[in-house]
């Protein structure tokens, strides 16, 4: 996912942005100031990119967080208050397996929230 978001839109955001740098650096008549207020210009859109895409992972983070989450709550309410060896075990089984349909679930997202995310930089709609 983020070599697709960098290949596809990251990179040439990122040129442009350093080209933009060197412009403003090329003016010698510029002050300190001026020149800094040009490149902290020039990078407002990478790091508005950045920004939106740390937004969108941590969210997609929090999902499958929650997800893994609620596996644990249905052990808690499966489990009696005093749960012998083989139902902690077979608990933790269940609980396994539960958090492992979580990450597929959660991987069978990834190509279209890339599709989203690629969509939003390549429009500059960030949210």
């Amino acid at each position: 996912m983020v070599n697709t978001l960098d290949m596809e839109c990251l990179r040439k955001m990122q040129f442009d942005m350093y080209h933009c740098n060197a412009k403003c650096c090329e003016n010698s008549n510029a002050s300190l100031e001026d020149v800094q207020k040009c490149i902290d210009e020039c990078s407002k859109d990478v790091i508005r990119a950045q920004t939106y895409l740390q937004n969108e992972i941590e969210i997609f983070q929090n999902r499958l967080q929650r997800c893994a989450m609620t596996c644990q709550d249905r052990l808690r309410d499966a489990l009696p208050t005093k749960p012998t060896e083989r139902e902690v075990e077979l608990g933790r089984t269940t609980l396994e397996r539960c958090v492992i349909d979580c990450a597929f679930s959660h991987v069978d997202l990834v190509p279209g929230l890339t599709k989203k995310m690629l969509e939003t930089l390549k429009n500059k709609h960030y949210a």
